[in-house]
């Protein structure tokens, strides 16, 4: 199967995003943890590729849709 693909500057962009919707909220990493289980601090710094699973998850917890998440990252 070979490496898996990682375009830095779209997990970059990506982990931005997911950042500014959880201090909009005025939230620690800490409390999005203990509410969905998800470890984000390697997920905030793009030490790790998310997966849609993840991404879609914490759409989910911050109330947002999927689709409405990517028109904000501007692509």
């Amino acid at each position: 199967m070979g490496s898996h693909f990682r375009n830095d500057i779209l997990i970059q962009k990506i982990c931005t995003q997911l950042k500014q919707m959880r201090e909009r909220k005025a939230l620690t990493q800490e409390d999005v943890y203990n509410d969905t289980g998800i470890h984000i601090s390697r997920i905030e710094t793009a030490r790790v590729n998310i997966t849609v699973s993840t991404l879609s998850s914490l759409c989910d917890y911050y109330q947002m849709k999927l689709s409405d998440f990517f028109k904000e990252v501007n692509l």
